[in-house]
Order: C-alpha cells, then sequence, then structure tokens
C-alpha cells in the first residue's frame, strides 16, 4: 500500500502508472481477487469526504462514492464506488442531469439492448445503465485513453465486491458481461468494428477550445494532464454549421450515430441551452430525428465574453436567464451586463431523445453524404412540420441519394422521355386503376403546356377548340386569327392556327363542337364531371362522329397516391381501350415538397400518335401486381380523324431522333448529343443539395450574374441593363422560340451546310422558310466570307445559325478573326444572328485557338445597321460537362426581339433545383475551384484520347474522317462501302440494298446495333455523325461494331 501511495504522491503521470499497473492485475484472472481486496482498503483508507479530497491533492487520484437511490424507480444498489484522476472528466452537475434525464425514460428503454456511451470518462453513467436496466452490452467509448484504463477499473470495482468475488444480477450476469471501455473518438470503435447500436447515450463537450491549435495534437495516454482533461470540456471545429454554437462535436456525433443505429434505436443527448432552444432542436432535426426534451434544470454560468463577441457580428442571440430561477430568456449581451453589475446568470441544461424518422431512408441519404460530399451536410434540412411532406420528400432524397451514388453517367433518354419513369407510371396505371397500359403508350414532356402546343403544331389542324383555361399557354396569334374557314385545298391559307376558347364545362363544349366541326379539341373537365365516365363518353362520341381528335387533360384530378380517389376518366379506361382520336394529357401538378415542379405524360393507345409525339421535337428528354384488366373492344370509327401530312413525316425521319428500343435493348448510341462520361462529383453535390434544401431564396437560384460573367470571359459577349436573358430547360427549347420570332418577322432562317440536323428538322417542323448555305471540304465545312455573301445577296430578311467556337457536327473551331468577318457580312445585310455556343467548351485540339473577345466587334457593328443583332444561345452541357443536367440560357440584346420572343408562351423553364445547381456550378468555376476544374481537364483528355482511338479504327475500316478539334463530334465518309450491295435484316426479313451515305446508318444498325447519324442529318454529302462521350465499355463496344461492319461488308 505505502510504495503504491509514494508512488502516486510523485506526480499526476506517476499515479496514472501505478493505477494502470493495478488494472493488469484487475485484468489477470490469476491476480484479480488481491487487485480488487487492495482496491477495497484503498478505499477504506480515504472513505471519508475530507479524506477523499486530500488523496487526491496529495495522490492525485481519488475514490468517490456516487448514490444512486435518489432516483425514481431505482431498486437495486444504492450506491457506485467510482475513481477519478485529476485528466479525466469529473462527475458533475452536467452528468448528473443527464443521467436524471435518462431516468426519465421507462424501464424498458435499455434493457436487453446494445448501446454505447460517447465520453464516457470515468465510466460512472455506462456502469449505472448496465446496472439498472440489464442492456444486452454497454459500450463506453471515450478519446481519452486514460479516462478508458480508469473506466476498466471501475467497472471492476463495482463489478467485484470487497472480497474480490463476482456480483451477479438476476440473470447470472456480472457487470463484467454487460459493459466494455474502449478508446474511440466518437463512435469510430463501433463503427471499425460493424457494431449495431440500439441506443446511444452522450454527455460530451459543446465549447470550442479557445485554444484551437491545442486541439490538433495527436492524442497518447503519456500527453499532459491539462490537454487531457481538456477534452472532457472543451471540443475542436468539426466542419458543421453548428460549430458556431460549440455543438459541432454533437453534430458529428448525431451524424455518425445515424450510420452505426438500427433503424428503432433512439439516441440520448445532454444540451447545453446557450445557443437556444431552437438551435438546438433544428441539430436534430434538420437531420432527420423527432426530438423529445425529457428534462431540463439550470446552471450556473461566469465569463460569457466571448459569445458576447459572436452576437456582435451576426443576428444569432445566445439564450440565458436572470438567476437560476428565471425563465425569460435573455441574449448574451444583456446577460453580461447583468452579471458584471452582481447579478447571477445561468443557461438551460436539456436532455432530448431522438429517433431517426424513415430511418432507412435518412440512413441512404448520410452514406451518399459520405462521398467525398460533406461540403454539402450544412445545407441539408430534413425539417418538416407537416408530416406528408415528409413522408414524400425524404424518400424522394433517399432515391436520389442512391442513383447519384450507384450510377456514374446519367444513362441514354429516348425523346419519348425516361423509359424507366414511363414505366413506372403505366406500372401506377395498371396497379392502382387497373389501365393495362406500357411504356409504349406514354410520352414525355416538360409541362402540359409544351404537350398541348407540340400536339397542336404536329397535327397543323384548321381550326382548334381549347378549353379556355388551357388556351392561355398558346401562341396569341393562334388565339386572334380569325381565319376558320377552309380554302379551296381544305388548308389554311396562312397556316396559322385557328384557336376558339371554350368554356371547361362539357354541355356547352360538345355543342361548340357539333357547330364548329374542329379538327382539335383540348379540354379539361369540371370537378364534378370527373366523378363519373358519363362526360367523357358524351365528349369521346361527339369527337368520333365528326372526326375531331380530342385532347383530354386530366391533371387537375389526377392523383399519385395508393389511395387515389374515383376518376371517372380512369375508369372508363379500365373498362375499355382508349378510342385512336383520344388522347390523354397529364400533368403532375400535385407536388407539396416542390410545388413549381412540372412534368406532364401523354397516354395515347395508337401507335402513329405514340410514335409521332414521341418524335415531336419539342419533347422534353429527362431524367406489376395484378394481372391485365379485360377491356370491352373498343367502338369503331364513325370519321376518319385528322392525320399527320407527308411533309411531316418526312420531317420526323430525316431527324434520325430514335430508334424504338425494348426495355432489354443493348444498342449503342453514337447518334444523340448527350454525354455519358463519369458525372463528375461537383456536379453530384449540386444536384443533391438543390433538392435537399428548403425555402431556398430568389438570390440563390438567380444565375443571371454568373451567366453575364460567363459569356463575358468566355466569348467577350457584351450585356448591359437592356440585355434580355432567357433561361429555358434546355438550348433547343430557346431556339425553336427563336424560330417562331423568324417566321413570325417573315424572315428567312439560313442554316450553313453541316449544322446539327435535329435543329434544322426543328425548324422545318416549325415551317420556317429555310435556305440553306453552302460549304465545302476546302475550308472544313465552316462558314466562309465569301460563301457567305453569296448567299445573302438573295435573302429578304435573313436570320443566320451559326455554332460556335464549337462547330456542331463536324467538331472544329471558329477563331476570333473568322467569326469577326462572318459578323461583319451578317452586319452589312442587316441579318439577325442566333449565335449557338452550346455545344462549345470542349477543346481538345485546339493548338493556336485564343478563344473569342466579341465585345468590340458587336458594339461596332451593331452601330453601322439597326437591324442587325446577335442573339447569343447557350447551355453548360458541353462547358461544365454537366452530363444529364439540362439547362439552355439566352441573352437578347434587340428589344424588339425580347418583346416578340416573350409573346411565344409555353417555353419550359428550368425549375429552381436546376437553377441551384446551376448557380452552384457557376460560383465553382468563378472561383476556379480545383475538384471541378480537375474534373473538366480529366474528361477533356478522355475526349481528346476517344477522337484519336475512333478515328484510328474508322481510317483502318475504309472511312474518310474529318479533322476534329473540340466537342464530342466526329465526321466521316463511309468511301469503302458506298455503291455496295448488301444484305441486311429488317422486320424478320432480309432485305437487299444498294449503300449510299442515307441507308448506311440502317444497315450499320442492323448488322451490329450501333446508331450513327447518317448524310440526312449531318447535311453533308457522304458524311455520317460519331459522338465519342460514351460510357468506357459502350465505346468500347462501338469500336468492335466499326470493325464488325468492315468484316461484314468491307470485302
Amino acid at each position: 500500500m505505502e510504495e503504491f501511495l509514494n508512488q502516486c504522491e510523485q506526480s499526476g503521470d506517476a499515479a496514472y502508472s501505478a493505477l494502470r499497473s493495478l488494472l493488469e492485475r484487475l485484468e489477470d484472472p490469476t491476480t484479480r481477487t488481491d487487485a480488487r481486496i487492495f482496491l477495497s482498503e484503498l478505499h477504506k483508507r480515504f472513505n471519508s469526504k475530507e479524506a477523499s479530497e486530500r488523496c487526491l491533492q496529495t495522490y492525485h487520484f481519488q475514490i468517490q462514492e456516487i448514490y444512486l437511490e435518489q432516483y425514481e424507480g431505482f431498486q437495486k444498489r444504492k450506491k457506485l464506488i467510482m475513481m477519478v484522476i485529476p485528466s479525466i472528466f469529473v462527475p458533475e452537475d452536467w452528468s448528473f442531469t443527464f443521467y436524471e434525464g435518462l431516468n426519465r425514460h421507462p424501464d424498458s428503454i435499455f434493457k436487453d439492448k446494445t448501446v454505447s456511451e460517447l465520453g464516457c470518462g470515468n465510466g460512472w453513467i455506462s456502469i449505472a445503465i448496465a446496472e439498472k436496466w440489464s442492456p444486452l452490452k454497454v459500450y463506453g467509448l471515450d478519446i481519452n485513453p486514460r479516462a478508458v484504463k480508469i473506466s476498466w477499473i471501475n467497472l471492476y470495482l463495482n463489478a467485484l465486491d470487497d472480497n474480490g468475488q463476482p456480483i451477479y444480477d438476476g440473470e447470472q450476469k456480472t457487470l463484467l458481461d454487460r459493459v466494455e471501455f474502449y478508446e474511440s473518438d466518437l463512435l469510430s470503435y463501433c463503427k471499425d468494428n460493424h457494431i449495431e447500436l440500439e441506443r446511444i447515450v452522450g454527455c460530451i463537450p459543446q465549447i470550442l477550445n479557445p485554444n484551437p491549435d491545442a486541439m490538433s495534437k495527436i492524442i497518447t495516454e503519456n500527453a499532459s494532464e491539462e490537454f487531457l482533461h481538456s477534452l472532457s470540456n472543451y471540443c475542436a471545429l468539426q466542419g458543421f454549421v453548428e460549430d458556431q454554437f460549440g455543438l459541432g462535436l454533437i453534430a458529428r456525433a448525431v451524424e455518425e450515430g445515424i450510420s452505426v443505429i438500427k433503424p428503432l434505436g433512439i439516441m440520448i443527448f445532454n444540451m447545453g441551452g446557450r445557443p437556444g432552444q431552437a438551435v438546438s432542436k433544428r441539430l436534430f432535426e434538420r437531420r432527420g430525428l423527432r426530438v423529445n426534451k425529457l428534462w431540463q434544470t439550470k446552471a450556473a454560468d461566469t465569463d460569457i465574453s466571448a459569445l458576447v463577441e459572436i452576437e456582435k457580428s451576426g443576428p444569432h442571440r445566445f439564450e440565458f436567464f436572470m438567476g437560476l430561477a428565471g425563465d425569460q430568456p435573455i441574449c448574451a449581451r444583456t446577460a453580461w451586463a447583468y452579471a458584471e453589475s452582481g447579478g447571477r446568470i445561468s443557461h438551460a441544461l436539456s436532455v432530448y431523445s431522438c429517433q431517426i424518422r424513415q430511418p432507412n431512408q435518412v440512413k441512404k441519404i448520410f452514406e451518399f453524404l459520405k462521398n467525398g460530399l460533406s461540403d454539402i451536410r450544412s445545407s441539408l434540412d430534413l425539417s418538416f412540420e407537416d408530416d406528408s411532406v415528409a413522408d414524400e420528400k425524404i424518400p424522394f432524397l433517399a432515391y436520389l441519394a442512391n442513383v447519384l451514388k450507384d450510377i456514374s453517367f446519367f444513362p441514354y433518354e429516348p425523346p419519348a422521355g425516361s423509359r424507366r419513369f414511363r414505366s413506372l407510371i403505366a406500372r401506377f396505371m395498371r396497379t392502382y386503376h387497373h389501365i393495362p397500359l406500357t411504356a409504349d403508350n406514354v410520352v414525355v414532356f416538360p409541362s402540359r403546356s409544351v404537350a398541348i402546343e407540340s400536339a397542336l403544331r404536329l397535327l397543323s389542324p384548321r381550326l382548334a377548340v381549347v378549353d379556355e383555361q388551357l388556351s392561355r399557354y398558346l401562341p396569341r396569334e393562334w388565339l386572334t386569327t380569325l381565319d376558320i374557314e377552309k380554302t379551296e385545298t381544305g388548308e389554311n391559307s396562312e397556316e396559322v392556327i385557328a384557336v376558339i376558347e371554350a368554356p371547361r364545362q362539357s354541355d356547352l363544349m360538345v355543342e361548340l363542337i357539333k357547330k364548329l366541326r374542329p379538327e382539335v379539341v383540348v379540354t379539361g373537365m369540371a370537378q364534378f364531371e370527373s366523378v363519373t365516365s358519363s362526360s367523357f363518353e358524351h365528349l369521346l362520341d361527339t369527337t368520333r362522329d365528326i372526326g375531331s381528335r380530342l385532347f383530354l387533360d386530366i391533371s387537375d384530378q389526377f392523383e399519385l397516391s395508393s389511395l387515389p380517389s374515383s376518376n371517372g376518366v380512369l375508369k372508363y379506361l379500365a373498362r375499355n381501350p382508349l378510342p385512336p382520336h383520344a388522347t390523354i394529357v397529364c400533368s403532375l401538378l400535385k407536388n407539396q415538397v416542390y410545388t413549381d415542379l412540372e412534368v406532364a405524360f401523354v397516354i395515347s393507345e395508337e401507335k402513329e400518335m405514340f410514335r409521332a409525339l414521341s418524335k415531336t421535337l419539342l419533347a422534353f428528354q429527362l431524367a406489376d401486381r395484378r394481372p391485365p384488366s379485360q377491356r370491352e373492344g373498343e367502338k369503331t370509327s364513325a370519321t376518319e380523324v385528322n392525320g399527320f401530312s407527308s411533309s411531316t413525316i418526312q420531317i420526323f425521319d430525316d431527324a434520325e431522333l430514335s430508334i424504338n428500343e425494348s426495355d432489354d435493348s443493348s444498342l449503342i448510341h453514337m447518334d444523340i448529343d448527350q454525354s455519358f462520361l463519369p458525372i463528375t462529383t461537383p456536379v453530384k453535390a449540386a444536384i443533391f443539395e438543390s433538392f435537399a434544401r428548403q425555402n431556398i431564396t430568389e438570390a440563390e437560384t438567380d444565375v443571371t450574374c454568373g451567366i453575364r460573367q460567363l459569356v463575358s470571359s468566355t466569348y467577350g459577349y457584351p450585356s448591359d441593363s437592356n440585355t434580355d436573358f432567357v433561361y429555358a430547360d434546355c438550348p433547343v427549347a430557346l431556339f425553336t422560340k427563336l424560330v417562331l420570332c423568324c417566321v413570325q418577322e417573315g424572315g428567312t432562317l439560313c442554316f450553313p451546310t453541316g449544322t446539327n440536323g435535329n435543329y434544322v428538322s426543328a425548324a422545318k417542323f416549325l415551317k420556317a422558310k429555310i435556305a440553306s448555305i453552302p460549304t465545302n471540304a476546302e475550308a472544313g465545312y465552316k462558314l466562309t466570307e465569301k460563301t457567305l455573301t453569296a448567299a445573302l445577296e438573295s435573302v429578304n430578311k435573313p436570320w443566320i445559325y451559326i455554332s460556335g467556337p464549337t462547330i456542331n457536327p463536324t467538331g472544329l473551331l471558329y477563331s476570333n478573326e473568322e467569326i469577326t468577318e462572318l459578323l461583319s457580312v451578317c452586319a452589312k445585310f442587316g441579318a439577325r444572328v442566333i449565335l449557338d455556343t452550346s455545344f462549345s467548351g470542349v477543346e481538345f485540339n485546339s493548338k493556336g485557338f485564343a478563344g473569342w473577345n466579341l465585345e468590340a466587334t458587336l458594339k461596332k457593328l451593331s452601330s453601322s445597321n439597326p437591324n442587325f443583332c446577335v442573339s447569343l444561345l447557350g447551355g453548360l452541357f458541353f462547358k461544365m460537362l454537366s452530363s444529364g443536367l439540362k439547362f439552355g440560357f439566352l441573352l437578347i440584346n434587340e428589344p424588339s426581339l425580347a418583346d416578340v420572343f416573350h409573346s411565344f408562351a409555353g417555353l419550359s423553364k428550368p425549375h429552381s433545383t436546376i437553377k441551384y445547381t446551376v448557380k452552384k456550378l457557376l460560383d465553382l468555376a468563378e472561383q476556379k475551384t480545383g475538384n471541378l476544374l480537375d474534373a473538366i481537364a480529366e474528361q477533356t483528355e478522355i475526349l481528346g484520347s476517344r477522337y484519336k482511338q475512333l478515328k484510328q479504327t474508322l481510317e483502318s475500316s475504309g472511312w474518310e474522317v474529318l479533322e476534329a478539334q473540340a466537342g464530342v463530334s466526329v465526321l466521316a465518309k463511309p468511301s469503302a462501302y458506298l455503291g455496295k450491295t448488301v444484305t441486311v435484316n429488317k422486320d424478320d426479313s432480309s432485305l437487299e440494298i444498294k449503300l449510299d451515305d442515307k441507308n448506311i446508318r440502317e444497315a450499320m444498325l442492323s448488322s451490329t446495333g450501333l446508331c450513327i447519324n447518317s448524310a440526312s442529318w449531318t447535311g453533308i454529302s457522304g458524311y455520317c455523325r460519331f459522338t465519342i462521350a460514351l460510357e468506357d465499355s459502350d465505346f468500347n463496344r462501338a469500336l468492335d461494331c466499326i470493325t464488325k461492319f468492315k468484316s461484314l461488308f468491307g470485302n
């Protein structure tokens, strides 16, 4: 005994060394009994309060008795015997308040459960939990290695009696069976050892260390007593927004707890009330936990000057009370003044119990955030006052997290929209409304307005009757023309669709239909008429009898719910096929979380209508438990309905928009302007954050400043207060409105030979007057000053489309000198220029290209001819390599053109989440953030390598390849194959064809499964288009397809 005390007397470190040796004897079964008896004698020697305090001062340790019988319901031992040393946390008011809170739970809370205590100190709470509630296991964890050693000593002190014999409970277990202590930074021990917990309790530091450098030291048991003791009272910055309140360590503990706790687990934390009750609750609620305050008391405060300084620099107000009995909170500044005047101040001490709401989903969200996305944790907000909103948003965020975590690229989406989304809609209809639809009956649009306008343009009726609540989305000229009579040829003389507005009430609508005999009817249904199918059937019969096509909007009645309300239209479709002249339009409007997010779908059971709608160039290209219902045969048509013109069908064929694929299709797409390269981490983070945030301010979605800076720094395009910035969900949506402006002004839209086929087809579909400007091989199929001048001399009111700096699809670049020359020609003829930069931003072979600086040129040219103007069209698709993120912008510097542009309704504008994402990426680019710039550089290098591989493969397979410098398209001529007669398979039969630059697309597809664009699409005689931004395995398969085609037809 004396030898032990003499060693302890030397210093705190010496006392700890002696106690560590004692622990080794306790851990050894052969010396355990004697070691425990020694502890009993030591306790007896210092059993009074005065002796215990003297022992701490002299021998650097102390043995205390912690009485437990004061706590309600305690039926076992009345006290615990606990040892403490200066370098660990000494039990005080905080821990006793915390234990009081634990006692507020029912006795069953810890029974047979796996528990962890964070910041266990000397282990008394872990041991008390095991003693009172008989958990399966308690893991006491502390970052202080000395605390862990002392906790083990205390465990033996209470698990064995004074004679060193085990103390058994009613289940014949000792505390040694129920409790273990480990050195651990919060829950790292449990995470590393894959321990799933059912309860997590913690009383951990909530004050930032005034000396941050001290917290960066490596923690070992040989560290100074002062440093080790500070671990019990102070915490370091944790990288959470709650750090400003000293709650960063709690925030990290909660997030680590989410990862290791079982779905029905409970976390209980002691919380100091200085930051305020609202801040404390929000810490848990924004991470998806429900909070219950178990217990609260008050603790006295002393120096709070640091908190006064924090209040000075921000809007937050801390929460204190006057005296221990005060119930009205005061701020830190007031509390400081009161204390300086001799008053006593306090803050609340609370015990919070919390459980994860929708635990499986919340766990998925936090698992996703660990993958390099920790920076967006501060913006996560899973707190909801309305449970129905939480039930909608949390599962969606979990699904989004899974998608972004598991996929490396956004999959191919045909023009009809995501096949998965269409399948989900069809399955919902089968499951809840018993309508036997498939994905091939559903077409996706960004909104019902786009769907309705697309359908009307597709059918080009002489006269359409449209529900007055839907007509506001249509072009104004359609609603004002009085030309509703047929010409001798049966066509509207000016090719303007005449739209007559009609009331929604079905009997009045039917009367108008009978009198006017329109070719197309677009209407919704009043709520009282939608309950039964009679009104719908009346509309079907009436439109069938006169040969009208019917588009019925059910958006206001449709619910995506497992308990959908009665819907007469859907009841009818459960019994009968949808007649070929009828189409259902539905927009998902009843969204409680993202109220401004709209997506629409169209249902048609007529194959030709489905195909036509799915190829409509205004269409949006996104991201079963019952047997099929038995339905009655459809009624025969009384009158032939309005169909599609041959010119429209030819436009769709030339557009080469899509191949109708099955679910298990293995086609490879080198025929679309979409990137399948890996989605960069900054893009994933921005997308998820945009959906996870709540209460996003208008400033956080205002991309105008970023776009202004982007076009100025990249192209030198000038903008001022008169510049109109317009945004849409993709550049092509903005382009189509510009085409309509051209049509409205009576202009001629001029395309250089070798323009993106989708844009040319869009203009044809919108019935624009089109002129082709010839380009030649010597100039790389670029526009030149000479060819442009010659073309414009015979064009009235010219509109010029120029793709640049990267020319799509040739992949060449216009230099600053070249574009200046072209714009000078355009100004001479007073042309309106659409400068399309949406395919630019990826230059992989651009030696000598110095970029554009158009500011001085445009200012000079604009003053030379008032009719001349340049509208800049663009997107982030290539500039940021943002994969499936679709966003388009348009800058118009001519006020009169802007007025005409905005007269056309129905523009599909980007949702606030998209604009938030875009702004985030623009800000990162402006800050020259390494992660984003490195990812862009890496993917640009990949594209350069891909170009070289494809060029080599094509040339070795008999193709002539045009040199490319940028973008994702490569043009090549199938020289070795032209004129050859080959046999291909089509529609389960063999067909002999003579290969040319158009049917080679079909030959390549049928023989290898590779989709390319033919010369019909590129507009350059002999040349086909291949895109290179494919996923790795698909790109390698594409190269194999080209080689296979050579082996089949190259000899």
